[in-house]
């Protein structure tokens, strides 16, 4: 099958799949079900019709705003739709097929991830484990290194942040990050295997490092938390993109 066609399907696809991850994100936090219900509009709960449901373009037709009571449209809603639509596009550009579909599947599992930690400062157990097994089964369509290697890199993954997370409490009396952050960088080790850890972990510095200088004009350095799962997150992605398996 051609690339581009690839390209479209799996970016088609992304669009659908970003609608559910967007309610994922916005319901879940809230204590609201995901799995049931149909979709409705955050403010006055009326059902949506189907012509309000195509992903992206539905909230372009309607102006961003609910048809009933007017109500603007989470931008959340769009963003994690495009995304997640980009996500399944774009690696066909950059990627043999097999290790493009397997990032797709990567990113569209770390999307509500990144998302969550980002606003939230929580990974959900149930999606680091989703992570995890996505890595076991795929992963070295990605990355290129068997097995083995891989879960050397979930278990150094998961061993080295919990013992700096534990030297950081011990010492300081404190916890230094979250629980879901050692979880989170053993299920990329799945992915991308032990080798490539160590420049996740710097790149991902540097992404929370920026992260923080943008937001130092409204928030002291001291003051600020960084998503750490969020920055590992996007690391994983680009490493994915720039080093494809041999």
């Amino acid at each position: 099958m051609p690339i581009w066609l690839l390209a479209i399907l799996f970016g088609s696809l992304g669009a659908i799949l970003g609608s559910f991850l967007a309610a994922l994100c916005l319901r879940w936090p809230a204590g609201e079900s995901v799995a049931s219900g149909r979709s409705r509009c955050d403010s006055c709960r009326r059902t949506l019709s189907a012509i309000e449901l195509v992903p992206l373009l539905s909230a372009l037709w309607i102006g961003h705003r609910c048809r009933s009571c007017g109500a603007k449209i989470d931008p959340a809603h769009g963003q994690i739709e495009l995304a997640a639509l980009l996500a399944g596009a774009a690696p066909f550009l950059f990627l043999p097929a097999m290790a493009a579909a397997s990032w797709a599947v990567m990113a569209w599992l770390l999307i509500p991830l990144i998302w969550l930690d980002h606003r939230y400062l929580w990974l959900p157990n149930v999606l680091l484990i989703l992570l995890a097994i996505g890595g076991l089964l795929v992963g070295g369509f990605l990355s290129g290194e068997p097995l083995t290697a891989r879960l050397i890199g979930g278990a150094a993954g998961v061993a080295s942040l919990a013992i700096l997370a534990a030297g950081f409490r011990f010492f300081r009396g404190k916890n230094g990050m979250g629980d879901g952050d050692p979880k989170m960088l053993g299920a990329l080790g799945l992915w991308l295997g032990w080798q490539a850890l160590p420049f996740l972990l710097v790149l991902a510095s540097a992404f929370g490092l920026a992260s923080a200088l943008l937001r130092a004009r409204t928030q002291s350095l001291r003051e600020q938390k960084i998503a750490l799962g969020a920055v590992m997150g996007l690391a994983a992605m680009l490493i994915g993109l720039i080093a494809p398996p041999a």
